[in-house]
C-alpha cells in the first residue's frame, strides 16, 4: 500500500486539498491502491508555494473553492517559476444544472486550465487521470533539470570567456610592465654612474615617473578583475580609457591610430569590472581585424533609445577586414567566431549578456568591401535607478544570453 508522504526533491506526489469527510475518505481510498504518495492538506492556508512545486498533481474538493480561496490558489498558481505548470483536477458534484452549481461555477472560473472530474466516479478513473497528470508533471521535472544544467553550462562559458580575456590582455600587459621596468634598470645603472647630483635628480625623476606607469597599469589590471557586488555609478569615459591604457602596447605594435571623440561625462550606475570586460572585448576583437595599422574609433555620446529612455552611446568603430556577410546573422550566438583556433566565439554572447544586465542594448554594421572595409559597434545604456545582483544574472537561462538587440548591415 502506497505511503501518506510528501516527496521533497520532485518525487510523485499527489496533494490532495479536501476537509474531513467522505471526499477525502474517498480519493485516500484510491490513492491507497495505487502505487502513488499522497499528502492530505485539509485547509488552503496550509498550501504553500512549495507544496506546489514539489508535486505532480493537486485534487481539489469544489465544496473549498469560497472566493477567498480561489483568489490564493491562482495566486500560487500563478505565481509557480516558468517551468512549472501543475495539473489541477477539481472534483465537482454531478447532476443537473442548480442555481448553486452555477455558483460553484462561477466561484471557480478563475482557476483556467482546471480540469474537472464529476463525483462520484469510479476510482480507475480517478487514478488514470492522475497517471496522465504525473506522466505531464516529469517531463515539467525534466524541463527544470535541462534549464538547471543548461544555467550551469552557460556559467561556465562565461567564465572561461573571462579567463581567455585574461589571457589576451596578459601579453599586453606584460609588455606594458616591461618596457617601464628596463627603463628603471636603465635609469639605475646612470645613476649609480653619476658625475654630478643633479644628474641623478634627473635620473631619479624619471625612473619615478616610469615606476608610477607600472602602478597605473597593475590599479587597471585590478579594476578590470576586481568582482563587484553591487552597481555603482562610474563615468564611461573612465572605462575606456582603462581599457586603452592596457591595451597601449598592441597598439603600438599594430601600428593603430586611435581617435576618442567624447562629448559627455555622464555617470552610469553599472558593474564597471563588466562594462570594462564588454570594451576590452570589443576593442580587441578591433585590433584582431587591423593586422597591419588602421584607425580605431571611440565616440561617446547623450543619447535616447528606442524605448524614450535617456542615456549614453559608444560607439567603437574600425577600419579592419570585416565581418563576413555568413556570420553577420550569427554573430551574438555562442563559438560563433571568425579567428579560427584562436578564438573562442564567446566575446560577444557574453558582451550580450552584460548589455542585458544593464538594460542596455548593441547593434552593428559591418563592409568587407576592400578600400572601405570595417566594422561599428553601437552600444547604447540607459541610466538606470536600480540593476539586478550579480547572482541573478548567473541564474539567466539560454534564452536571455541574447536580450540584447543586434542588427547587421553590409
Amino acid at each position: 500500500m502506497a505511503k501518506q508522504t510528501y516527496p521533497g526533491s520532485g518525487a510523485a506526489s499527489v496533494l490532495v486539498l479536501a476537509p474531513a469527510g467522505a471526499v477525502a475518505d474517498f480519493l485516500t481510498d484510491a490513492l491507497a491502491d495505487s502505487q502513488m504518495s499522497w499528502k492530505v492538506i485539509p485547509s488552503a492556508r496550509d498550501l504553500s508555494q512549495h507544496h506546489i512545486i514539489n508535486a505532480c498533481s493537486l485534487v481539489v474538493s469544489e465544496e473549498l473553492l469560497e472566493p477567498p480561496v480561489v483568489e490564493q490558489l491562482r495566486t500560487l498558481l500563478d505565481s509557480q517559476p516558468p517551468w512549472s505548470d501543475i495539473p489541477l483536477l477539481v472534483l465537482v458534484a454531478g447532476g443537473q444544472d442548480t442555481p448553486d452549481s452555477q455558483t460553484r461555477e462561477h466561484n471557480r472560473s478563475p482557476l483556467s486550465g482546471a480540469t474537472l472530474l464529476e463525483h462520484p466516479l469510479r476510482p480507475g478513473t480517478l487514478l488514470a487521470n492522475l497517471r496522465f497528470a504525473q506522466r505531464a508533471r516529469e517531463r515539467q521535472f525534466e524541463m527544470k533539470r535541462h534549464l538547471e544544467h543548461t544555467r550551469l553550462a552557460e556559467e561556465a562559458l562565461r567564465k572561461s570567456e573571462k579567463l581567455a580575456v585574461a589571457g589576451r590582455l596578459a601579453a599586453s600587459i606584460a609588455h606594458e610592465i616591461n618596457n617601464p621596468l628596463e627603463s628603471v634598470t636603465n635609469l639605475l645603472y646612470l645613476i649609480r654612474n653619476a658625475t654630478s647630483l643633479d644628474d641623478a635628480k634627473q635620473y631619479c625623476e624619471l625612473a619615478e615617473k616610469e615606476l608610477r606607469r607600472v602602478s597605473e597599469i597593475a590599479t587597471q589590471t585590478l579594476r578590470f578583475y576586481r568582482q563587484q557586488s553591487e552597481a555603482t555609478r562610474l563615468d564611461v569615459t573612465q572605462i575606456t580609457d582603462s581599457v586603452l591604457s592596457l591595451y597601449q602596447g598592441r597598439l603600438h605594435s599594430h601600428q593603430v591610430k586611435v581617435v576618442c571623440d567624447y562629448r559627455t561625462h555622464a555617470s552610469l550606475l553599472c558593474y564597471a569590472g563588466e562594462l570594462r570586460q564588454l570594451v576590452a572585448n570589443l576593442v580587441s576583437n578591433a585590433l584582431d581585424a587591423m593586422k597591419h595599422t588602421g584607425t580605431l574609433t571611440l565616440r561617446l555620446r547623450d543619447a535616447r533609445g528606442v524605448d524614450g529612455r535617456d542615456g549614453v552611446r559608444l560607439t567603437i568603430a574600425d577600419t579592419g577586414s570585416g565581418i563576413p556577410a555568413t556570420v553577420r546573422e550569427h554573430i551574438f550566438e555562442p563559438f560563433i567566431t571568425t579567428k579560427g583556433a584562436t578564438g573562442t566565439g564567446l566575446g560577444l554572447w557574453v558582451s550580450a549578456e552584460i548589455l542585458r544586465k544593464h538594460e542596455g542594448s548593441m547593434t552593428f554594421r559591418s563592409s568587407t568591401t576592400p578600400g572601405r572595409s570595417g566594422t561599428a559597434f553601437s552600444i547604447f545604456l540607459p541610466f538606470c535607478e536600480v540593476l539586478p545582483a550579480q547572482n541573478t544574472a548567473a541564474q539567466s537561462s539560454s534564452g536571455h544570453a541574447q536580450g540584447a538587440a543586434a542588427s547587421a548591415a553590409a
